[in-house]
């Protein structure tokens, strides 16, 4: 793994975790020393991402202070578009999930932050390995999705309504 890789993964686990993440841990999870986590921080700082250290590990300081749930409806070939919807306005698609009519309320987290993550999941996806949540439920479900302020939420569900992407909640 390249080190921009490795950054990109250590930013993705620390914006992922509600606790702090130990140096050791994401030495131990990367198979590198310590040293060169200290050295990754530093260069995902530089990058302006605000990092805290605190004697229990790293914490990535991006408080979420919104979070909304919406329902949508697509094709499976649109969800790269709804998925790159969110994360181009600011938004993270924190979870997916549907409500059957037989199981109840089945959901998956995503965590899905950005355009790399989307084409990640993509991969995923189209391996073949399993199929969409929303294929149980004729391709309604629901997205939990959070974001720094209600404004951006606001321009996230406009664009996903204009898309064609949103339904109206029951």
């Amino acid at each position: 793994m390249k080190g921009t890789e490795r950054r990109q993964e250590i930013l993705r686990l620390l914006a992922a975790s509600d606790i702090p993440v130990s140096g050791a841990a994401l030495a131990s999870h990367f198979s590198v020393s310590r040293q060169v986590i200290v050295q990754d921080m530093a260069l995902i700082r530089a990058e302006r991402n605000d990092i805290i250290s605190t004697n229990r590990g790293y914490m990535l300081n991006n408080p979420v202070n919104a979070v909304r749930v919406v329902k949508t409806f697509h094709t499976n070939e649109e969800i790269a578009d709804e998925l790159n919807t969110i994360v181009d306005l600011g938004g993270v698609a924190v979870d997916v999930f549907v409500r059957h009519k037989v199981y109840g309320l089945i959901k998956a987290e995503l965590n899905i932050s950005s355009r790399r993550d989307v084409n990640k999941f993509m991969l995923d996806i189209k391996s073949g390995k399993s199929s969409p949540l929303k294929d149980v439920t004729s391709g309604y479900h629901y997205h939990t999705i959070s974001a720094d302020s209600e404004e951006t939420l606001d321009l996230i569900e406009q664009e996903l309504k204009e898309k064609g992407f949103l339904c109206e909640k029951q």
